[in-house]
């Protein structure tokens, strides 16, 4: 096995693990009572909220630890995971039961002067990805497109996140062929894809959700492995493919929370 194969390999082993590590701690000894951490899914069943977490936190050490990264990229790929997971999970429990859906929605209560958890998950996660962006690139130009990729990321996972295992199977999806790829991205692409895949039964067998915590951290982290694989022109093309996906999905959302919701 090549060098770049092992650290691959090391990197997806590194995050399955501590997904899985921490999914156990969490349901063992659940912060706060194991009552703060039920939520009823699409169909009304039961599940728990702790494969969330532990997805950020197992894509947030494998990136931390991945080898043969600059230390630069390590930090800002722990900074860039877990504060999208930290805004995902303040949405989760301040958010809940909020039926308004979409980036305007949110945008219109704040210009009326309330300060939605919506609201608070989209500037975080924006000032997160531009503060990691500017930690990963160089000239101002590639720094606004890292950030712009990295926040459109984790919005485009949590969008996709309506149904049991459809948001770690996208992150598994779209993360898996950048394991193939030689260069930098490589080796980044194998942290959420590692961690989802340590979910993906759990979560198709609606045993847990992964929640805005899960899907925005998870998100953030595959922002990162296409960031570290694209140049500026590949910048450019990820993030008006991710706008673009933006807009289309908060015309979704805003349907939904007007008939029936559909996650």
């Amino acid at each position: 096995m090549s060098r770049g194969g092992a650290a691959r390999l090391a990197v997806l082993l590194t995050a399955a693990g501590a997904a899985r590590a921490a999914y156990a701690g969490l349901r063992r000894r659940p912060p706060g009572g194991g009552a703060r951490w039920q939520r009823k899914n699409y169909a009304g069943r039961g599940v728990d909220l702790y494969g969330g977490p532990a997805a950020a936190l197992g894509a947030a050490a494998a990136v931390a630890a991945s080898p043969g990264l600059p230390a630069r990229a390590r930090a800002a790929g722990a900074l860039a995971v877990l504060a999208a997971g930290g805004c995902g999970a303040y949405d989760d429990v301040a958010g809940a039961g909020d039926p308004r859906r979409g980036f305007r929605a949110h945008l219109s209560a704040l210009r009326d002067g309330e300060v939605t958890s919506g609201a608070v998950k989209l500037f975080g996660i924006g000032a997160a990805g531009l503060a990691a962006g500017a930690l990963l690139k160089d000239r101002p130009a590639d720094k606004v497109l890292a950030g712009v990729v990295i926040a459109g990321s984790a919005h485009l996972v949590n969008l996709v996140d309506v149904r049991p295992g459809r948001a770690a199977g996208v992150v598994v999806a779209l993360g898996a062929p950048g394991l193939l790829r030689r260069g930098p991205g490589g080796v980044p692409a194998a942290a959420p894809v590692g961690a989802a895949a340590a979910l993906l039964a759990d979560d198709l067998h609606e045993r847990t959700m992964l929640g805005d915590t899960g899907a925005h951290a998870l998100g953030a982290a595959l922002g990162l492995a296409v960031v570290a694989a694209n140049g500026r022109a590949g910048l450019l093309a990820h993030a008006a493919a991710l706008t673009a996906a933006a807009v289309a999905g908060d015309g979704v959302s805003r349907a939904a929370a007007g008939g029936v919701l559909v996650g």
